[in-house]
């Protein structure tokens, strides 16, 4: 494949001459320039081998031979680099993809929030809190990338060094991911072993335990019946692809993994499959555009409601010169305002004849706060714009390529709503998330299912 992203003026390092949005205040930067060296020597976590197989599955999900299905945590913490917290989930979207499947009728690439999502943009780079001795202000916890969330000095100063650990446990995360999979542990072959127990804990409504059973027994039986009869297409059942994603936040971490492999051309981003750029980095003359230019990954751009058709035909030129398929994966992200300010972006890519990956992301653009102080999101509001970018898409003759949503495969209670009717009250239950709410168990399925019965239509 030819070099499409080469460029003579860019390198893994050209975005320090650029604006640098979210920047870390780093105290001591040749400690950071000493992380950024050490990362460069280990280990790449992914292949560039890997990325070309994800970047062919995404083209195929633009012309609608296949759906993608994102999620994961809202931020990853190092101290849930556990084989329980990595197996869950796992397990929900390995569940969420079969219902997908089924309702669909095409495959389902799987992308987790993992194995990466340790950076977290903020508002502001300072927090003020009251505290017995008065108001304290320090850092804002900016992911376990970069600080600790504990409120004290010692824990909120970024650390380079937390660089280190954080590919560490990355590494780690991908290592029992990968075995897992290579184990069976989603061989389709097996799908009664899919629910893996959590249907018998989990809260679900007697309803969607039902329609989950059924599936597993229609696919079941769809599989046997391919065996018996020889089905050339049996034996690709058995291999499920899993690939990482997260926010190509800190550049440092990114850089520093990023650079040339034997007998492929360009540069390739090997912390992650697909990362992808916020709402706050995506700056035309930035720092984060400049160094996202320059990879062969693909990569997402979150898409608000203030962005300009302008801007995002830019944006599209910038990171996908050669209008490659499976290159770009535009990202809407626009809560109550999606029905009035996506048709125009959505005509303006297609008038320009922009190959990119419609996803929808129905959660950051729907935060709420509560009377009793909790961050929250309700389900009916995630639902609504779901389904609304999937019209708005379809009234332009574009399919929605996938979904993307923070999700855990626990019981937590962060979201309101769903079948399991989460009030206000009951935030106070199992509240866990370290940043923004997450969806539980029971509200990831019903979101699946919500969207397979408009697959299935």
């Amino acid at each position: 494949m030819p070099d499409a992203t080469a460029h003579s003026d860019w390198s893994p390092m050209s975005w320090r001459e650029r604006p640098l949005a979210q920047e870390v205040p780093y105290p001591d930067m040749e400690a950071v320039h000493d992380a950024a060296r050490r990362l460069r020597d280990l280990p790449p976590l992914v292949t560039s081998g890997e990325i070309e197989h994800l970047i062919a599955q995404l083209a195929e999900a633009e012309e609608g031979k296949r759906f993608l299905l994102w999620g994961g945590d809202c931020a990853e913490s190092i101290a849930d680099c556990t084989s329980d917290v990595i197996a869950g989930k796992l397990k929900i979207l390995l569940q969420m993809s079969l219902v997908l499947v089924m309702a669909g009728r095409r495959p389902v690439t799987r992308v987790g929030r993992l194995a990466g999502q340790y950076a977290k943009p903020r508002s502001t780079q300072t927090e003020t809190r009251k505290t017995p001795e008065g108001e304290l202000t320090l850092p804002s916890y900016f992911g376990d990338l970069v600080n600790r969330a504990q409120f004290t000095l010692a824990a909120r100063t970024p650390d380079p060094r937390l660089m280190l650990e954080a590919y560490q446990h990355a590494g780690l995360t991908l290592n029992f991911v990968r075995s897992l999979i290579d184990a069976g542990f989603a061989d389709i072959h097996h799908p009664e072993y899919w629910n893996l127990g959590l249907l018998q804990h989990a809260g679900l409504t007697a309803e969607t335990r039902t329609q989950y059973q059924a599936l597993l027994d229609r696919l079941s039986d769809a599989i046997e019946f391919m065996r018996v009869a020889g089905q050339k297409d049996y034996d690709a059942l058995t291999r499920v692809d899993f690939f990482t994603s997260h926010e190509g936040l800190n550049l440092w971490y990114e850089s520093a993994q990023t650079r040339q492999v034997p007998r492929r051309q360009g540069w390739w981003n090997l912390t992650t499959h697909l990362p992808w750029i916020g709402e706050r980095t995506r700056r035309l003359d930035g720092a984060h555009v400049e160094y996202f230019r320059g990879v062969r990954n693909p990569v997402g751009v979150k898409v608000g409601p203030s962005m300009t058709c302008d801007d995002l035909l830019r944006l599209a030129r910038a990171l996908n010169p050669a209008n490659t398929p499976g290159k770009l994966v535009l990202i809407p992200r626009m809560g109550s305002k999606i029905a009035a300010a996506l048709p125009p972006l959505v005509a303006a890519v297609q008038r320009e004849g922009l190959r990119a990956l419609w996803v929808c992301d129905p959660m950051h653009a729907n935060g709420i706060g509560t009377t009793n102080g909790y961050k929250t999101r309700r389900f009916d509001d995630i639902l609504a714009e779901l389904h609304t970018c999937w019209d708005v898409l379809a009234a332009h003759n574009v399919r929605m390529g996938g979904v993307h949503v923070e999700l855990t495969g626990d019981d937590v209670t962060e979201c309101l709503g769903g079948s399991g009717n989460i009030t206000e009250a009951d935030l106070t239950r199992n509240y866990a998330t370290s940043c923004d709410p997450r969806l539980n168990y029971e509200q990831s399925l019903e979101l699946a299912f919500s969207l397979a019965k408009r697959m299935g239509r």
